[in-house]
């Protein structure tokens, strides 16, 4: 069952990301059909704008997110019992050792970070270290592990640019349309009136179309890692009552916010959780994680 899980969810990842790059590719040919009747001038701008905004967020992304929880990195004598159990999963995950941080914040929550194994970085807060006993706190932190190395963050990164890169593309072609950029070089307009229709709901619908593809990526990469994290301790117990335990604190994370949400265990805006639908959540429902747990 937890194999077949762990396939299965891959298998969905791979279906998403394409997905996600032929509607980046989509909004590119849109934006060349109304400027001009030209795709193939869309599709190199798209393929400027990736070649330039793709690496600078995939090689910044760990760090900033770092920085923005305000997260320390710590060693083994600032909390051994963290050290040792990162440091053990690690060995049974047979990736390199991950840096330990710890967030100054009483929410319980943790996030991983590294582009792969090898950068990879673990943090916890405060409030997960105080209110989770050793069992939740290893149950939570192969979580984590899990995400790295299933090189979820770097495919979460991946994502989180490639709907930076279709906000960049709608904005411009919202632009090109208010200033008269559906006219043709020659003056005259004679785009088929149906490609013209296809072209603008690209442009006006692309960016909500790649949240939804980003939300379902991450919920899709949350299940993966519990599954791994399974795999990795051989008990879900730990991992469902700290999942009980972390949902059902009222606080927000203090430095989060809608960009690094999707990073954490569980969503750490809380009020902003009980405010939307499941549907936009950048995590699947608590009650849905501990269903698949205990199944396995």
């Amino acid at each position: 069952m937890l194999y077949k899980q762990v396939l299965q969810n891959k298998r969905k990842t791979i279906m998403l990301v394409t997905l996600f790059s032929i509607l980046v590719l989509a909004i590119g040919w849109g934006i060349g059909y109304l400027f001009g009747n030209d795709p193939y001038t869309g599709l190199i701008i798209t393929i400027i704008i990736l070649a330039i905004y793709l690496p600078m967020t995939y090689f910044t992304a760990s760090s900033q997110v770092l920085s923005m929880a305000g997260a320390q990195e710590i060693q083994k004598e600032d909390h051994p019992q963290l050290f040792d159990i990162v440091e053990e999963l690690s060995l049974a995950a047979r990736i390199p050792m991950p840096k330990v941080y710890i967030v100054n914040d009483p929410s319980p929550n943790a996030f991983a970070t590294g582009i792969k194994p090898e950068k990879g970085a673990v943090s916890v807060t405060t409030g997960l270290l105080e209110k989770l006993n050793r069992e939740e706190l290893t149950g939570v932190v192969a979580h984590e592990i899990g995400h790295i190395r299933n090189y979820d963050i770097r495919l979460m990164t991946i994502c989180i640019a490639l709907v930076g890169v279709v906000a960049i593309l709608a904005n411009m072609g919202s632009r090109m349309m208010l200033f008269g950029g559906g006219r043709n070089r020659g003056g005259n307009n004679k785009q088929n009136p149906i490609l013209m229709i296809v072209a603008l709901l690209l442009v006006i619908l692309a960016p909500l179309a790649a949240q939804f593809v980003q939300l379902a990526v991450s919920r899709n990469r949350e299940y993966l890692a519990d599954a791994t994290a399974v795999e990795l301790t051989r008990n879900p117990v730990g991992l469902i009552n700290a999942l009980r335990k972390i949902s059902g604190d009222p606080h927000d994370v203090k430095r989060a916010n809608s960009t690094t949400a999707s990073m954490y265990i569980d969503m750490p805006l809380k009020k902003e959780r009980r405010k939307r639908a499941s549907l936009l959540s950048t995590h699947p429902p608590i009650e849905s994680r501990i269903e698949r747990l205990e199944n396995m």
